[in-house]
């Protein structure tokens, strides 16, 4: 008989986290429910509000941990580096990223969906925030600059979002893309 492994409680929250990522990023935060990323991660409901209290805090978790994520891609990226040197580096991961593994852009996106309601559009604010002083005191540059650096961060969003980010079969998209070229 092998016994089983007991996990931690922070492995249970990162299962659990993981999960609600995967059920949020398909189904938004309104069409995803507990007891689906309770399957998911192979526990009980019960234990999901143990854990996290209520939905609402599952999915700011959820999207606090996306951010985070993010920062940490942008300060690897980044890392010796100032400028446009820097912010260049950090765009290309972040196209990588999104080529890789699209489920942080459907989250992000489900995210910005949800910020109707007060308390997840705070989580909101507060990552792309720390996103934003993050990039504007490793680059130096002038505010134009950095809104420039995620205006097109955005633009690839919704192109990831449409399928286009690894080729733009449409001529429109790929007149996009070269100009995102031209400035990065």
């Amino acid at each position: 008989m092998v016994a089983a492994e007991r996990k931690t409680r922070e492995e249970r929250r990162e299962e659990i986290l993981d999960a609600a990522l995967a059920e949020f990023a398909e189904q938004g935060y309104r069409g995803a429910s507990t007891e689906d990323v309770a399957r998911r991660a192979g526990i009980s409901q019960p234990y999901v509000f143990r854990l996290f209290g209520t939905k609402k805090e599952l999915f700011r978790a959820v999207v606090a941990r996306c951010f985070r994520e993010t920062l940490e891609l942008f300060q690897r990226a980044a890392e010796g580096k100032r400028g446009e040197e820097a912010l260049h580096a950090m765009g290309t991961a972040y196209v990588e990223q999104l080529g890789r593994d699209r489920m942080y852009l459907r989250l992000q996106m489900q995210a910005y969906a949800a910020c109707d309601d007060a308390e997840i559009c705070d989580a909101v604010r507060a990552g792309y925030g720390d996103l934003v002083a993050y990039v504007e005191r490793v680059s130096g540059l002038p505010p134009a600059a950095v809104a420039t650096f995620f205006a097109q961060g955005m633009l690839l969003n919704v192109f990831a979002s449409m399928g286009l980010a690894a080729g733009a079969p449409e001529p429109w998209a790929e007149r996009l893309l070269a100009g995102c070229r031209e400035i990065g």
